[in-house]
């Protein structure tokens, strides 16, 4: 489980990027600062040198991938978005076919 400065570095760093704010050790202590949270110096530093590296928008998108699979997907995020809508309509589509073959069944012994 995340200790108290991982979790206070977490979120300072998080409403950085939420308000546009470039991430760095200096405002990322100086967050945790005003929210009267003790951390040991070295946190912020490395949450800034993480938040530098990745994308901090994959890393929330991925919460709960794990290892290749967050890579798998941070690189093929435009088929993941594809892939959403065709699966509404493939579900549409069954759902249209078990209409018909309902109607079909009732009506097609007698006419």
């Amino acid at each position: 489980m995340a200790n108290t400065s991982e979790l206070a570095c977490t979120y300072a760093a998080l409403i950085l990027h939420d308000d546009g704010i470039e991430i760095t050790a200096e405002k990322i202590a100086k967050l945790v600062k005003a929210a009267n949270v003790d951390v040991e110096s070295y946190w912020p530093s490395l949450f800034a040198k993480l938040c530098q590296k990745k994308n901090i928008d994959d890393l929330i998108m991925n919460v709960g991938a794990s290892g290749d699979a967050a890579a798998t997907v941070s690189t093929n995020v435009p088929a993941a978005t594809k892939a959403v809508p065709a699966a509404e309509e493939t579900k549409k589509k069954k759902e249209e076919v078990k209409e018909e073959s309902e109607d079909d069944m009732v009506f097609g012994l007698f006419d």
